[in-house]
């Protein structure tokens, strides 16, 4: 199955701590399961037009839920915390939200 960037970019993540981080110029995403670092700096730069420094991943397995006496599984998510280089440009998308 082959990725567009569109498809390795989930959403991104709205919390405090993610928030708080874009002054450092970290900027967070949930991305494809099967997304490797090198595919996920890609897409970043092609879809907002900026220049990524780094990139780290954390896979989180997803909680056990339950609904009286059925149980079940949430999905599996993977999040990227992207650094964008000194030099690079903001990403637009998050100005509104701070």
């Amino acid at each position: 199955m082959k990725l567009t960037n569109y498809d390795i970019i989930r959403r991104p993540v709205v919390t405090e701590k993610s928030m708080a981080s874009m002054t450092d110029k970290k900027y967070t995403f949930i991305v494809d399961i099967h997304a490797n670092k090198s595919q996920i700096k890609r897409a970043v730069e092609d879809v907002f037009g900026v220049k990524v420094a780094d990139v780290k991943t954390i896979k989180t397995l997803g909680k056990t839920k339950r609904v009286g006496v059925h149980i079940g599984k949430r999905a599996d998510q993977k999040k990227a915390i992207v650094k964008l280089t000194e030099e690079s440009k903001s990403i637009e998308f998050f100005e509104g939200m701070q």
